[in-house]
């Protein structure tokens, strides 16, 4: 028996990292997932190794038909729709912003900005806001929304992803006091710095492993499989109490205020 038998998930930014991770573990714990992500080849590439439990569609999720366009996919491949994993999410690099200043809110190109609220925030609205009413009619479902440990604790620098975290955040507490009555649970994990493709080409310095043994209690990077790990409680009936909680896995980095000097 699988922890996800029978159950249909759709998870968002399935091409790579977190969500491509998601997709292993779903299917393996017996669900069906259906995966989206703006690149259809690594899409591709994650169906053909999980076979037909699994089905995809490229979409850019932060325009909004595209993003009701891929649930509907997704509900129609499989009949219904039981979990939703928001995974989909940008970050920017810095020297794009400014190479030699940490003063974001200053330095930030207002484009830049609204790309990154668009992809991170924006998008789980659209796919959120699509998935409700199936959700309602069948009054059960999970939603997971992947955000991060900036989005408590803000940062020097990348001033569009800390606030598209922090409001992913409340977002999903405000899902849970909507809609924990209809049988809808809604939760957050926020991963700390994790070995995925977006960190190496974002925030490369976060990549190095001689930053993850300053800042990091545990002296390693997380890996996509142990938050994926996390998301499959938080979608699974274990977790059947856990609504509007906010998951840190982090290996204890907002546990201290200041770092290791040395």
């Amino acid at each position: 028996m699988g922890r996800l038998d029978g159950k249909v998930a759709l998870i968002t930014g399935a091409g790579a990292g977190i969500g491509r991770a998601c997709m292993q573990r779903f299917a393996e714990e017996g669900a069906q997932v259906f995966g989206v992500s703006r690149t259809q080849k690594k899409l591709d590439e994650i169906c053909a190794e999980l076979g037909p439990v699994a089905a995809c569609k490229a979409a850019d999720l932060s325009n909004e038909d595209e993003a009701a366009a891929a649930v509907a996919a997704a509900i129609a491949q499989f009949g219904k729709l039981d979990i939703v994993v928001n995974c989909a999410g940008v970050g920017y690099s810095w020297a794009e912003v400014s190479p030699h200043s940490m003063d974001a809110a200053l330095t930030t190109p207002p484009a830049k900005w609204r790309e990154v609220i668009g992809i991170n925030l924006d998008s789980m609205f659209y796919v959120c806001r699509a998935a409700l009413p199936h959700m309602l009619a069948a009054k059960a479902g999970a939603i997971v929304n992947v955000s991060s440990i900036l989005g408590i604790t803000g940062n020097n620098d990348g001033h569009a992803y800390c606030a598209a975290k922090g409001a992913i955040n409340a977002f999903t507490k405000s899902l849970c006091a909507a809609y924990a009555k209809d049988g809808i649970r809604a939760n957050v994990l926020c991963p700390g710095f994790i070995e995925t493709e977006m960190i190496a080409v974002t925030a490369p310095v976060f990549a190095e492993q001689r930053l993850a043994d300053r800042i990091v209690p545990m002296g390693r990077r997380g890996r996509p499989v142990e938050m994926a790990n996390a998301c499959l409680f938080l979608a699974s009936d274990e977790a059947s109490y856990f609504n509007g909680s906010i998951v840190v896995a982090d290996g204890g980095v907002t546990s201290r205020a200041v770092p290791p000097l040395d």
